[in-house]
């Protein structure tokens, strides 16, 4: 048999070449595509965060220079990653989309998103948007009301506009849709108030509602015998607040779930599929193909929803297909992505809640503070709820094999309620008391750290001692990696050592997705400001960081 030309290959793939354009350069993104293009979250459907550009490199970033600044005019944070095309960059927050020259800094068009300010009470966990999504001509972003926009890419009008949920239920979007194999999809977020999780399939091109992929199992569904009987489900949490990544070799997108509802599982004996898990399902239709749950029967606000990293890496001297996960409750894990196998799995952060994650069973295996605390104990808990990682993505480098992430070292105090809390629509949906834990003097807040995705060993680990990071990592070719700190500063990590070679102080906390791309040949970094997010991303910074979005933009000034 000859060889398939790519058309033909993505006719056998998508069975259309109406958008083949247009979806083969989202293909191709991170993988090969114009350097000049970031078209997809987690820059290449991957959600690698890795470039292949050297130009700023270690041996030039002394020389790298802001070249334009662009104000966003939100006082609430920013959190989310850019995207660019064809020279013009296009970013959102909680309040507008902004499109903006990548040569000159100079905005193009801004379109508000509108929502009630009630809609501000049903939030959580601050009010936020971590991006936009790009395709046939067509912008999409969520907003924290639960609706769902396409705006005209050129001129930033409204093209159509839907509702996912109602808001004064406790649902809202604050992540950044995604377009695979011609499919809209979105997440949602509201684990806190008993909401039932789900991702959701859209028409790009008119925004009708194809299909719905609920994430807590109901009656006839496999993993419903893993809910009491009753209607537990419907109030069982799960929200898919990140961004999914896809193989399209697969033809699979994994989404991760949150925490279950309420967070006490006295409420609700059981596994609870599908909550703090990754799903694996197909874009045109929702279909579940296998999952995997990272902690069964959650009971510790463990959401499971942190980015899942693709890859092929060598295991045992054999090339697997791998997905790679640094999750909340502090084990780092690599699975087998055609099939969700567990292939490893480790901590990397100070873990007292498990001894070990059994690779036979591929469950934890629970420690006495873990059973203290379902007895109704008040017990340390470590890592604290807001995990060993949170939100903030991570950086794989194909060549070194590392991941480049900030780790958080916090521990909590925690008891469950001994009465269980009443399901009201809109409030809180918990059930249990949280404190932090004081500080040991001198520990580290967190680290920046490489680490090998097989054992969690770290090549190097940069104590964070004065705030931890909430920043997302970027690791380019150049043999730096780029990410944030809550005072502002942007800084440039020397791959190999872990030591800031370089540093620039932004208005406001950084606590955002940098990217990285080509315009005439030349190569620029762009990263949001904006000191915001839940109130554990803005401890410590009160009276000494002001907010204020804007979106900031490095190049090499000429040696």
């Amino acid at each position: 048999m000859g060889k398939l030309s790519l058309g033909t290959v993505l006719l056998a793939v998508f069975g259309t070449v109406a958008h083949a354009q247009t979806q083969q350069e989202l293909l191709r993104d991170g993988n090969g595509g114009s350097t000049d293009n970031v078209l997809t979250y987690g820059m290449g459907y991957h959600q690698q965060r890795y470039s292949p550009l050297k130009q700023i490199s270690k041996s030039t970033v002394r020389r790298l220079v802001p070249v334009w600044s662009a104000s966003l005019a939100n006082e609430f944070g920013e959190q989310g990653q850019p995207l660019v095309y064809n020279g013009v960059l296009y970013t959102a927050n909680v309040k507008r989309v902004v499109a903006i020259d990548v040569a000159t800094g100079k905005q193009l068009w801004t379109t508000p998103l509108e929502w009630e300010p009630a809609v501000a009470r049903v939030v959580c966990c601050g009010l936020s948007n971590r991006g936009v999504a790009l395709y046939n001509g067509k912008l999409f972003v969520g907003s924290v009301d639960a609706h769902l926009r396409a705006l005209d890419a050129k001129t930033g009008k409204e093209v159509w506009k839907v509702k996912i949920a109602e808001w004064k239920d406790g649902y809202s979007i604050t992540s950044a849709p995604t377009v695979a194999n011609g499919v809209l999809m979105t997440g949602m977020t509201g684990g806190e108030y008993g909401v039932r999780g789900f991702v959701d399939g859209y028409d790009p091109d008119t925004g009708k509602h194809l299909w719905r992929r609920h994430t807590t199992a109901g009656p006839g569904e496999k993993g419903n015998e893993t809910w009491p009987a009753g209607d537990a489900y419907l109030r069982g949490g799960g929200s898919t607040w990140i961004t999914g990544s896809y193989d399209p070799e697969l033809d699979l997108t994994y989404w991760g779930t949150s925490n279950g509802g309420p967070w006490t599982a006295t409420a609700r004996p059981g596994d609870n599929l599908w909550i703090s898990s990754v799903i694996a399902f197909r874009p045109k239709t929702g279909e579940m193909v296998w999952h995997y749950q990272w902690t069964p029967a959650e009971t510790y606000d463990f959401d499971g929803n942190n980015e899942n990293v693709l890859a092929d890496i060598t295991v045992e001297g054999v090339k697997r297909k791998v997905l790679m996960h640094a999750d909340r409750n502090g084990f780092l894990y690599t699975l087998d992505r055609t099939n969700g196998k567990l292939i490893a799995a480790n901590p990397y952060v100070n873990v007292n809640w498990a001894e070990r994650i059994d690779l036979k069973t591929a469950r934890p295996v629970e420690t006495d503070v873990a059973k203290r605390l379902r007895a109704g104990e008040k017990v340390q808990v470590r890592p604290r709820w807001t995990g060993g990682k949170n939100w903030m993505p991570m950086a794989f480098n194909p060549n070194t094999g590392r991941l480049y992430f900030a780790m958080l070292e916090e521990t909590s105090v925690y008891q469950l309620n001994r009465e269980l809390p009443v399901y009201k629509a809109g409030e809180r949906y918990m059930g249990v008391e949280n404190t932090t834990a004081p500080r040991t003097p001198g520990e580290p807040w967190g680290y920046f750290g490489a680490l090998d995705p097989l054992t969690a060993k770290p090549k190097w680990k940069l104590p964070l001692m004065d705030l931890p990071s909430w920043s997302g990592m970027l690791a380019t070719a150049g043999g730096l990696v780029f990410s944030g700190r809550p005072t502002g500063e942007f800084v440039a990590i020397d791959e190999d050592t872990g030591n800031i070679a370089w540093q620039f102080k932004t208005g406001s906390g950084i606590n955002a997705q940098p990217i990285t791309y080509t315009h005439n040949g030349r190569q620029y970094v762009s990263v949001l400001s904006g000191l915001g997010g839940g109130t554990s991303a803005k401890r410590e910074t009160e009276g000494k960081v002001l907010p204020g979005g804007s979106v900031w933009t490095f190049a090499l000034m000429p040696d």
